[in-house]
């Protein structure tokens, strides 16, 4: 099962990835984040179907976060260039997005590609927040 979200700014993200760590009923066989100028696109990829009470459940937690997103052409084919084993900076030369992390929950990937960006911009930009 899949979850397609769009959100704010990084902290929010890094929420996700937090929930995600602390809750081993859900089976998570990736979790793919992609920055966008204005916001962040985060797919949840779950290995087993979730219980009927562990969707909503889910879905709940990510409704107060963000939004379900259907993405455009370019992300879709970015998700689907990722999930079928392509490199993620293969699929970001052939998109052009901003792949941040794919595969396992990470923390520490999400983290580091804001400082970078923020240091080289100088600036923070409320997505980076």
């Amino acid at each position: 099962m899949d979850y397609v979200y769009y959100l704010a700014n990084a902290s929010l993200t890094l929420r996700i990835v937090e929930f995600l760590h602390q809750s081993p009923r859900l089976s998570v066989k990736s979790l793919t984040v992609i920055h966008q100028i204005d916001g962040w696109v985060v797919k949840v990829k779950l290995s087993d179907v979730p219980t009927l009470h562990q969707d909503a459940d889910f879905r709940a937690f990510l409704n107060e976060l963000g939004i379900p997103y259907e993405p455009d052409i370019r992300v879709r084919m970015a998700l689907w260039g990722l999930e079928t084993g392509q490199s993620p900076v293969s699929v970001m030369r052939r998109y052009q997005v901003a792949v941040v992390s794919h595969g396992n929950p990470d923390f520490e990937e999400i983290e580091e590609f804001r400082k970078q960006f923020v240091s080289g911009l100088g600036y923070c930009p409320e997505t980076l927040a």
